[in-house]
């Protein structure tokens, strides 16, 4: 069992920046994911980030959101730019004790709480 809290969220004008953070406790050997889910939508994929550091982006966020981890501190951190108002949603850490980055939320074990991330236009 690995236990997630994210933190970071809030209000932000288009165009700014957000730095999303997950303590991760226990889950340094763990594949770590960023999903996101809008009011009405299916919970979708973000970024997603293996044990050994490589990762995976959505398309909807290459060139804007960084996903990036410190195992020694139990963080997994989401840096997100050039926000757009589409990016609006509760963003979810999630974890899964697994290899290979996924992009199916089905497989993950392991969910924090959310947290709200709001963009105005």
């Amino acid at each position: 069992q690995v236990q997630l809290v994210e933190s970071g969220g809030g209000l932000v004008q288009a165009g700014g920046s957000l730095r999303l953070s997950c303590v991760a406790r226990t889950a340094g050997t763990y594949t770590m994911g960023w999903f996101r889910q809008a009011p009405g939508k299916e919970r979708e994929f973000v970024s997603g980030i293996g044990s050994g550091g490589n990762t995976y982006d959505a398309d909807s966020v290459k060139g804007r959101f960084t996903i990036s981890r410190d195992n020694a501190k139990n963080m997994v951190y989401l840096q997100m730019n050039s926000l757009k108002p589409e990016d609006t949603a509760v963003y979810y850490c999630a974890a899964r004790d697994g290899r290979f980055i996924a992009t199916q939320a089905s497989v993950y074990q392991n969910w924090g709480q959310g947290t709200q991330v709001t963009v105005s236009s």
